[in-house]
C-alpha cells in the first residue's frame, strides 16, 4: 500500500512572493513602493507552476501503480480461479484420500520396461546433463527410496528415488528439482540426470508415474489403464492422475527440513513434460518449470488435422475407441471423445492457450522439436503469443522462453538438458 506524505510546509521565499505580487498590484497608487518589489514579477506563478505540476506528476505516477496493482490483482484472481476449477476436475474422480505419510523402500534392482530400455544414445544423452566437477561423486551422493501414500487402492501409493550431495556440516535448505519420466519408462532411468543436478547442489526427485515402474505389474499395464479409462470413465491415467501426485508430492517436499520451499522447480520428457506443464498449472509451489517436448495443443490438433503423431503414441486406447463407436478408421470425432473421456477440459479449456499462460509470473521454459510431430510446433503460436501477454502484464516478460530447437522431431537432446539446467540455476540458484 502507498504511504501518503503529509503536505510540506511553504517555505518563507513563497511567502514573501505572494507579498511581492500583492504590492505590484497596487504599485499605481503607492508613492513610497516596499524594497519588496525588487523580486522579480511572476516568480510566484513560476514557482507555483512546477509545484502543481509535481504534484500532478506524483498524481499520475500514483495513479498509474494502482491501476497496475488492481489489475495484477485482477489477473492472480482468475489464475486462482483457473486453477480452483483445474483441481476440481483433478479431485472429481480420485479414490478415498489418506493422511500424507512416508515409508522406506528399496532400491529396484530390476525396473519394469513396458517398451525396449534406453538406447546407448539416450543413456548418453541423459548423461551429457551439466554437473559439477567432483573427483568422488559417487561416494557423496546419498540415495533415498520412498513410498508416499496418496490415496487407498492399488496406484496410491506413489514411488520416489531421490539423489543428493551428503551433508558436510550444519544442514541448510537447498533447491530442489523434480524430473518426470517418458512414457513407458520409470524413475531409475532418469539416474545420470539426478546424478548431474545432485552434482550442482540440488535434491533430485523422480518418481513412476501412474501405471509405470514400480506401478506396473506387466508390459502392458499403462496401456490396459488407458483403454479402461476410455470404457469406464472411472481414472484419469493420461496426465491428470500423476498430476494429482505430484500436488501430493509437493506436500511432502515442502515439508523437509533439507529443502527450500520457495526454490522448487519440475521438469519432465515428453509424457513427463505434460505431467510438468499441468503440474505447475495446479500447484504454485512449483516455482520453476521447464517441460521438454511435451507442451501442445490438442484442440487446434484436432482442427487442423495434427492428431495423428500423438494419436499413434498410445494407439491401443484409440483402437478401442474406434471400434466402439463403430468407425471404419480414427478421425477428429473419435480422438476428441478419447480427451473428453479420458482427459476432461484437455483439448477445451485446460489446453495450452489457457493453461500455460495461468503460470504466469513464476519462470517457465518450454523446450520443443521444431519437427516433432506429436507436438506441432504451429500449434503453439497462440498459447505462446498469449504467454507472453501474460508475462508482459507481471512485467516479467524475461521469465517465460520457448525455444523449437532446429530439425529435431519428438527427442530429448544434450542442448534441452543444458538449457533447461541453466534455467533452473538461474531461478533457482543452487
Amino acid at each position: 500500500m502507498m504511504k501518503v506524505v503529509p503536505a510540506r510546509p511553504l517555505p518563507t521565499g513563497h511567502v514573501r512572493t505572494m507579498i511581492s505580487r500583492t504590492c505590484l498590484e497596487h504599485s499605481t497608487i503607492t508613492t513610497n513602493p516596499p524594497t519588496l518589489l525588487n523580486y522579480k514579477h511572476g516568480t510566484h506563478f513560476t514557482w507555483e507552476s512546477k509545484t502543481i505540476a509535481q504534484a500532478r506528476a506524483r498524481t499520475r505516477t500514483h495513479s498509474k501503480i494502482q491501476t497496475k496493482m488492481v489489475e495484477k490483482e485482477g489477473i492472480e484472481e482468475a489464475q486462482s480461479k483457473y486453477r480452483s476449477e483445474f483441481l476440481q476436475v483433478l479431485r472429481s474422480r480420485r479414490p478415498a484420500q489418506v493422511p500424507l505419510t512416508v515409508e522406506l523402500a528399496k532400491p529396484v534392482a530390476n525396473p519394469l520396461h513396458q517398451n525396449s530400455p534406453p538406447t546407448i544414445e539416450e543413456i548418453e544423452i541423459m548423461e551429457s546433463c551439466p554437473k559439477a566437477d567432483i573427483e568422488n561423486l559417487e561416494e557423496l551422493l546419498e540415495e533415498e527410496n520412498l513410498y508416499l501414500n496418496i490415496e487407498e487402492g492399488e496406484q496410491g501409493r506413489l514411488p520416489l528415488l531421490i539423489l543428493k550431495l551428503k551433508e558436510s556440516g550444519r544442514q541448510s535448505k537447498r533447491p530442489a528439482v523434480v524430473f518426470l519420466h517418458s512414457t513407458n519408462k520409470y524413475k531409475e532411468v532418469l539416474r545420470p540426470v539426478l546424478k548431474a543436478y545432485a552434482s550442482r547442489g540440488y535434491i533430485a526427485i523422480s518418481v513412476d508415474s501412474r501405471y509405470h515402474g514400480e506401478r506396473a505389474t506387466s508390459t502392458t499395464t499403462y496401456r490396459d489403464a488407458l483403454i479402461s479409462a476410455w470404457k469406464t470413465g472411472v481414472t484419469m491415467p493420461f496426465i491428470y492422475d500423476t498430476v494429482w501426485d505430484l500436488f501430493k508430492l509437493a506436500d511432502y517436499l515442502t515439508q523437509r527440513e533439507d529443502i527450500d520451499p520457495s526454490r522448487i522447480g519440475i521438469t519432465g520428457v515428453s509424457l513427463g513434460g505434460m505431467h510438468a506443464w499441468f503440474a505447475a498449472v495446479a500447484d504454485t509451489r512449483y516455482a520453476v518449470v521447464a517441460p521438454l517436448i511435451g507442451v501442445q495443443g490438442f484442440r487446434w490438433a484436432i482442427d487442423n488435422d495434427k492428431w495423428q503423431g500423438r494419436v499413434n503414441s498410445i494407439k491401443p486406447l484409440f483402437e478401442a475407441a474406434r471400434d466402439d463407436l463403430s468407425k471404419g478408421a480414427f478421425d477428429k470425432e473419435v480422438v476428441e471423445k478419447v480427451w473428453d473421456r479420458i482427459a476432461p477440459g484437455l483439448a477445451s479449456q485446460f489446453d495450452s492457450p489457457y493453461s500455460i499462460p495461468a503460470i504466469a509470473p513464476r519462470p517457465l521454459l518450454i523446450l520443443n522439436g521444431a519437427d516433432d510431430p506429436r507436438c506441432p510446433i504451429a500449434g503453439l503460436e497462440i498459447p505462446r503469443s498469449k504467454a507472453s501477454q501474460a508475462y508482459r502484464e507481471f512485467h516479467c516478460l524475461d521469465n517465460f522462453k520457448f525455444i523449437a530447437e532446429p530439425g529435431i522431431g519428438h527427442q530429448l537432446t544434450r542442448f534441452q538438458l543444458k538449457e533447461s539446467s541453466d534455467w533452473f540455476d538461474r531461478f533457482l540458484n543452487p
